[in-house]
């Protein structure tokens, strides 16, 4: 994959500003090309299933280009974010104006925001990256994520204690409150017991969810006095619109998939099997290889543009882009997804 291809995220926030100067039903063109035209070009544009060789794997893992578009994110993350918020409280807007530029600021602040926070705060190894990860958390509210992500998540995915896998037969709108409300328990868990093992309380402002949250209000207030009552309604919606893209996103990432459990009671290590695998070429683009998750759990570590594609893993039909309509719909989900569940599992993969 050229890095050039990993340039078309930068068509949302574009997508953003042109439905703004259209103006009226025009500012909605964000989630019509994210959600409609997208999984339509998907289809036409196919899969790309072919993995670098080993002899260019140091040449991109090196490449400070791969890098770069990502920090270039946070930027325009940050820019849009308060733009929208400038916009919404300086500029006559009709409701559904207003609206339609909360949500497509939601849905960048989602396959922009937390999408490459989630790629930058997996450098575990490196200072600057996971902070402009968390930088771009914040800007939704969402920071105890970053925590949850590598210190629940990765160690409990594909099991009952994960509260962002889903389970068989689970819709999404009654998978969307237990992920939301676990994965913070499960942050605030993660935290207390690092707090215990340095001797200090709970509540001590070293651990990281209360500092977040501190943040997060201060956000919220920052917003409220730069631009008032309507700008902090529409910093809300578009914090939610993101999240709940991040959390339909981890919907369909594991859905009915589990890891056998070991005689000792623990379980199985992470496997490419643990995770379902799209290698839907445009959308792959689009999302920094994130359909390539399979990879992802097997080794956290690799960077983006390194990201493998595995016959054995279980295959999405389509893209996330399509996946995601389809989970919006519980009966439409469970008819294309809960048979291949099965069959998947029958195969003794998982």
């Amino acid at each position: 994959m050229r890095p050039e291809g990993f340039l078309i995220v930068f068509f949302v926030p574009l997508s953003i500003i042109a439905g703004y100067f259209l103006g009226g039903i025009y500012t909605f063109l964000t989630p019509v090309l994210v959600f409609g035209l997208i999984p339509i070009l998907d289809l036409i544009a196919g899969r790309y299933s072919k993995n670098p060789g080993p002899d260019q794997e140091k040449g991109l893992e090196e490449s400070l280009i791969f890098r770069r578009i990502t920090w270039a994110c946070l930027p325009v993350q940050l820019g849009m974010v308060t733009w929208g918020a400038w916009i919404i409280a300086n500029r006559p807007l009709s409701p559904l104006e207003m609206l339609g530029l909360a949500v497509s600021i939601g849905i960048n602040s989602g396959v922009m925001g937390i999408n490459v926070s989630h790629e930058l705060i997996h450098r575990v190894n490196n200072r600057l990256e996971p902070l402009m990860g968390r930088m771009m958390l914040a800007s939704v509210l969402y920071t105890h994520w970053a925590i949850e992500h590598i210190a629940g998540h990765h160690r409990n995915v594909a099991t009952p204690g994960d509260p962002a896998t889903a389970r068989l037969g689970e819709s999404f709108w009654r998978f969307l409150p237990r992920t939301v409300k676990g994965g913070f328990a499960d942050a605030w868990r993660i935290e207390a017991a690092r707090m215990a093992r340095k001797n200090l309380a709970e509540w001590d402002p070293r651990n990281r969810v209360v500092l977040y949250t501190a943040a997060h209000l201060g956000i919220l207030a920052a917003v409220f006095a730069l631009f008032g009552i309507k700008g902090v309604i529409y910093w809300l919606v578009q914090a939610a619109v993101a999240v709940w893209l991040l959390e339909i996103v981890n919907f369909v990432e594991h859905y009915g998939l589990l890891r056998q459990k070991k005689p000792d009671g623990g379980y199985e290590p992470v496997q490419p099997v643990h995770s379902w695998n799209a290698s839907n070429r445009l959308t792959n683009h689009f999302l920094f290889n994130l359909q390539r998750h399979s990879d992802h759990h097997y080794r956290p570590g690799r960077r983006y543009q390194l990201l493998r594609h595995f016959d054995q893993s279980p295959q999405l039909p389509t893209g996330y882009a399509g996946m995601l309509v389809l989970a919006a719909v519980p009966p439409l989900w469970r008819a294309v997804m809960d048979e291949r569940v099965r069959r998947f599992n029958a195969l003794g993969q998982t």
